[in-house]
Order: C-alpha cells, then structure tokens, then sequence
C-alpha cells in the first residue's frame, strides 16, 4: 500500500510556505485536506458534470472510489484543461475543434487504468480516441500515459457516456465504438444495468457512421452471450465474423496485465467485432477495417 503524504515528516524535510502545496513523491496516494464543498482537483473533473440536467436511470457503471497517487493528481491538474472533457450534456461537441484535427474518432467507454488505451493511441496515431470513464484515478493515470509518451490523439472524458452520446455527439460522427471488459453486473437482477443493450444499440447506432466499428470483449461467458445474441438480432449491425460468432482478438488491441492473469486462471475472453450497416437513404460503402488495424489479418468480410 503506497504511503499517505499526511505521514509524518521525514527528518530534514523542509514545510511549504503557507499558501503553498507540500511536494508530490511520485507514486504516493493523496491526501488533500479541503474545505467541504471544494472541488478535489480545482483545475480538474468534475464529480457530477451532468448535475440534475437529466433524469436518473440506471446506470451501467459504478463509480468507484480510490486513492489518486501524487502523480495522477498532478496529471490531472496539468492536463485536464488541455485533454479532459466534463460529460455535462450542456454542449454539443465539434470533434476535429476538441483534437485539432479531421481525423476518425473511436469512442471508447471504459478504460480502467488507461494502459490498453494508450498502446492503441500510440500504434494508431491517425485515430483520435475518446476514451470515457468516471474512475478518477484512471483519468489521471492515462493523461500521464498521453503526456509521457506524446499521445496528442487522446481526450479524456469524464462521466456518463449515454448522455455523451445522447446529448453531445452529431449523427455519423464516430468512426468506431469500443467496450471493452465493461461491469458484467453478474446477479440477474442486475443484468438491467449491463451495457450492452437494445437501446444502447439504438442510441450508438445513429452516432455511428455506416461501416464504423464496434468492438467489444468481455472475460465473463455469460455477458459474452448475452452480448452476441443482443448485438446479432439488432437490424443496424452485422456480425464480421463469417460463421456469426466471436471474432479471435484482433492483433491491434493489446494484451492487457489483468487479462493475462484472467487467462492464466483459465479465463475465456471473448471478442466480438460488428459494422454498422448502412441507413436505408444510403448506398453500401466499400469493406471498412476497424481503426487499428485489420481483423484477424485482413481486411474485413462483407
């Protein structure tokens, strides 16, 4: 467990002067001390950008509370203004201001602690990622990653991605969806608050442009099949897996730690890649790869 900056002071260790932040160890959980009501990162996330503006649903994801080490803080502070976006449903966005650039968009809901995320961002610097989470650590964790590694085709996203999608992004203007290892929600009454849903479908469909990319993959088989079957009988996506089942994992998304310790305990992880179809107003578009990288070694079946 990583030590508390509220443990005592080493001998010789000089204090700040008043009004000044004491210095961040990297690694070391922070602690800060903060008037209640005061923003945990001033320059930062906001803990609910959405407010009340929009009505409670249930939710898909949990959000979770962890330490943030000195140097998530810091990324955080540093960087948030230049790469991190507050999902408060207030604006629409325009997607080649937020990066710079015209460059195709994937949309990636969920990324842990970032690290998948950021070898994706690094082998394939012509897709812009938008990757969205509400683990405060995680956010930080990936700035750090983008800024170490010179990643400027990463934006952070910070809160409930429905409302993203719903309120925030035009129509046609994602050129991939990626979910990967999302909350299996694992008891049946909570198979409500699983992601990957009809309606969900519905919603990311008219944000996808015909031909983009959906990939998801999840270690729990159950999800696994509950996912085929739901994304299978949905009319705006067909299977890329020529005998309608899981795709073998493409070789553009990484390996992750955690996943190879899942596999290691004999874990089955499942890929599942699937194109939006073409609206009936428009004509079929020639076979898309997804951003990254072919499928399985070659361009993408019809």
């Amino acid at each position: 467990m990583a030590d508390s900056l509220n443990t005592p002071e080493a001998p010789g260790t000089a204090r700040p002067a008043p009004g000044e932040q004491p210095p961040h160890a990297p690694g070391v959980s922070v602690r800060q001390s903060r008037a209640k009501g005061e923003p945990r990162f001033p320059d930062g996330p906001r803990a609910d950008p959405a407010g009340s503006h929009f009505e409670r649903r249930i939710r898909s994801f949990q959000p979770r509370r962890s330490r943030v080490t000195a140097g998530q803080a810091d990324a955080l502070q540093r960087l948030w203004p230049k790469w991190g976006l507050d999902i408060d449903g207030q604006r629409v966005l325009d997607l080649a201001e937020l990066f710079g650039n015209s460059r195709p968009v994937v949309l990636e809901i969920g990324f842990g602690m970032g690290e998948a995320t950021a070898q994706m961002a690094a082998a394939d610097p012509d897709t812009n990622i938008l990757a969205v989470d509400v683990h405060t650590p995680g956010q930080g964790n990936l700035l750090g990653l983008a800024d170490r590694n010179a990643l400027t085709n990463v934006r952070v996203g910070n809160g409930d991605a429905i409302i993203l999608l719903r309120e925030m992004l035009t129509p046609d203007s994602l050129d991939g969806l990626r979910v990967y290892f999302p909350d299996p929600w694992p008891k049946k009454r909570h198979h409500k608050r699983r992601l990957i849903q009809p309606e969900f479908l519905t919603l990311a469909a008219t944000r996808l442009r015909p031909g983009a990319i959906v990939h998801c993959a999840t270690d729990w088989e159950p999800y696994a099949e509950q996912m085929l079957e739901v994304l299978t009988a949905h009319p705006d996506f067909e299977n890329t897996s020529p005998d309608g089942g899981f795709a073998p994992r493409p070789g553009f998304r990484p390996l992750t730690r955690f996943e190879g310790q899942g596999l290691d305990k004999g874990h089955v992880v499942n890929d599942l890649l699937f194109r939006r179809v073409p609206h009936e107003d428009q004509t079929p578009e020639s076979p898309a790869e997804p951003p990254g990288g072919p499928v399985a070694g070659g361009a993408l079946p019809r």
